[in-house]
């Protein structure tokens, strides 16, 4: 099929053109499906878009922006919804799914995969040749946009954030021209790109660094909520000295029609003996209704929480607390989980206070704290005042700052960055695509 500017000019009111000139499909409002592909991972955003691309390849990428260059409308890209926050009226949403390429070279320790890529599709592939990537908790979130904005799971401490594992992103620039990008090829681009978010050019493809994973020691131990005092203490004691290759991320749940749980999530990189010792103050803390604790693969990381991974209704916020203060502590503790489903706090620092090869710098506190709830129309209004007593109790006990994958609906990404980043951020927005043809999820540009 011939694709020319002239098809692509044509028809700006609608998609006539653009269905005649890519390879994939294109539905807009009314078409069968619409509603369906339009629909992100986060059933509580509604996404109100003019249309849906689900792009065949590369050359579909560049076709839909010089569309929508010339309609005069933006382009909004995602393979899963997993961060959608709304904003995306009248825009084109481009579904990537199809770029599904993992290529693992176990030789040269690096992937290379697609847009549409998601997470437990890299780790099976890596875990075959003793390798991790640098993934999150939920293997169904896609790859490309959890690195844009930085990424940091259960290896973060050890390794540092998953976008300085970057080597070359695979893009479409807003006026259609596929290109490579590597720290020395577009040093600006590059930068922003490695954490700043997907909003300077639609990344088609990652080449990133793999790390050696030899051996893994984690799970989940669940105890009802009168242990709260002991599970926290121990939470703690572990958080005080952990070394790097150590994760423990503390839960409240409060799981429907069920009594209230608390849990210690950890993960070890190393020999499941000694991780199982670094956390034996566990096994000292009675009456545990669940241990899920033992060697595992990297590919099967996610077990250790076991997040959903059907869409859901989900409504989250976080906050970032430079220490465990005893103000603080009350609040986490002192507070009954419901209406929410779920209070986390997960321990920070280690390479993730580090030195950061892109936009996303160093993150200089200590635990982050995430509170989720479900956007049921029963529940919604419920958890959002939730949300906000929360936030209000924590007040200047939180640092004001939010990792960028973190950020919720009605935030913005001058949140994620200091005053500085932001700036040099938005000079490149605006020297890369000065018609705003690009949205990310949080754009750097109000």
């Amino acid at each position: 099929m011939t694709r020319t500017h002239d098809q692509e000019r044509g028809n700006t009111m609608g998609f006539d053109a653009l269905r005649n000139t890519v390879r994939g499909r294109v539905l807009e409002s009314g078409d069968a499906g619409f509603d369906r592909v339009a629909r992100p991972w986060s059933l509580a955003v509604t996404q109100p878009v003019a249309a849906v691309a689900e792009v065949a390849d590369v050359e579909d990428v560049a076709a839909v922006l010089r569309h929508a260059r010339a309609a005069g409308c933006p382009v909004v890209t995602q393979p899963t919804g997993h961060g959608a926050a709304g904003g995306v009226e009248n825009a084109i949403l481009v579904r990537t799914g199809a770029l599904d390429r993992v290529e693992i070279d176990p030789v040269a320790r690096v992937a290379r995969v697609g847009a549409g890529v998601q997470w437990g599709r890299v780790q099976a592939a890596a875990a075959e040749h003793g390798l991790t990537g640098l993934a999150g908790s939920n293997p169904v979130v896609g790859v490309t946009g959890y690195t844009l904005g930085g990424g940091a799971g259960w290896f973060a401490r050890k390794f540092g954030w998953a976008s300085n594992a970057v080597r070359a992103f695979e893009i479409v620039d807003a006026d259609g021209r596929p290109a490579r990008v590597t720290a020395d090829s577009d040093p600006d681009l590059f930068w922003a790109l490695s954490g700043g978010g997907g909003d300077f050019a639609v990344v088609t493809g990652l080449e990133f660094e793999l790390f050696p994973m030899p051996a893994l020691y984690g799970g989940r131990v669940m105890w009802p909520a009168e242990q709260l005092p002991e599970v926290w203490d121990a939470f703690r004691a572990l958080t005080s000295d952990a070394p790097d290759e150590l994760s423990v991320w503390f839960q409240r749940f409060q799981f429907p029609q069920s009594p209230e749980m608390v849990a210690l999530d950890v993960a070890y990189l190393g020999d499941p003996g000694a991780g199982a010792e670094l956390v034996s103050v566990l096994d000292r803390i009675g009456g545990a209704v669940a241990d899920k604790r033992g060697a595992l693969s990297v590919a099967d990381i996610g077990d250790i929480t076991s997040e959903p991974t059907d869409p859901s209704p989900a409504i989250g916020r976080t906050e970032l607390l430079p220490a465990l203060t005893p103000e603080a502590e009350k609040i986490l503790l002192g507070e009954s989980v419901a209406p929410l489903a779920n209070i986390q706090v997960r321990h920070l620092g280690g390479a993730l206070a580090g030195p950061a090869a892109g936009a996303r710098g160093p993150l200089g506190e200590g635990y982050l704290v995430y509170l989720l709830g479900l956007g049921l129309p029963q529940l919604r209004d419920a958890v959002h005042a939730k949300l906000n007593t929360f936030g209000a109790q924590l007040g200047g006990r939180i640092s004001g700052s939010k990792p960028f994958t973190f950020l919720a609906p009605g935030e913005s990404a001058a949140a994620a960055f200091d005053p500085a980043t932001l700036d040099r951020l938005r000079a490149v927005k605006r020297d890369r695509d000065p018609h705003n043809v690009i949205r990310a999820n949080y754009p750097v540009l109000d």
